[in-house]
């Protein structure tokens, strides 16, 4: 079983991008297990005066959340051009401990779904480059931005769509590839 933990970028309860993370739990191929980790609201914006020898509660979860994971999913709306802050504060906190940091190594990949005309690429382009300089194993092939969000899930929930379930099932494909190839080689 590939566990895949899933970090949503908007913190709406009806957003798309939310929806879309329920579509690719909902669609995850056998032998995918990926479940949404909500607690990135919780994490304190990140401060090294803080990250000591007791960080907080939430980071001290968060973390364990991604060391227990085999990869990453990051789904991410854009908001002015770039990615969500409390996307990013996430990445920032599992960038640390410098050198042991929980996400170093961790298969990753990107997706997501925005209203303008090419579905976030931009803040998946920011996500993908954070991500690497944390750690990550950031899988560039994995190229998954959904246009026209608000109109094309007017009526309709993205596990719905046939083009989103293989879309998402795409990339969690590659995430448990790409977790296989770093358990053979470790």
């Amino acid at each position: 079983m590939t566990n895949v933990l899933a970090l949503v970028g908007s913190l709406r309860a009806e957003s798309i991008n939310r929806k879309l993370a329920e579509a690719a739990a909902h669609h995850a191929p056998e032998g995918i297990e990926l479940t949404t980790f909500d607690g990135i609201v919780d994490l304190p914006f990140y401060n090294e005066d803080i990250d000591g020898d007791t960080p907080p509660a939430s980071a001290v979860a968060f973390r364990a959340a991604i060391d227990a994971a085999d990869a990453v999913l990051l789904i991410t709306p854009e908001y002015n051009g770039t990615i969500p802050a409390v996307l990013k504060n996430a990445l920032d906190w599992a960038s640390r401990p410098f050198g042991a940091s929980p996400i170093s190594g961790k298969p990753l990949a990107v997706i997501g779904s925005a209203f303008g005309q090419y579905g976030g690429v931009w803040a998946h382009d920011d996500a993908r480059k954070a991500a690497g300089i944390a750690g990550a194993k950031v899988l560039e092939d994995v190229k998954v931005a959904i246009p026209q969000s608000i109109v094309r899930f007017a009526e309709t929930h993205p596990r719905e769509d046939a083009e989103v379930t293989q879309l998402v099932q795409g990339a969690l494909t590659a995430l448990a590839e790409a977790a296989a190839e770093e358990q053979v080689a470790a």
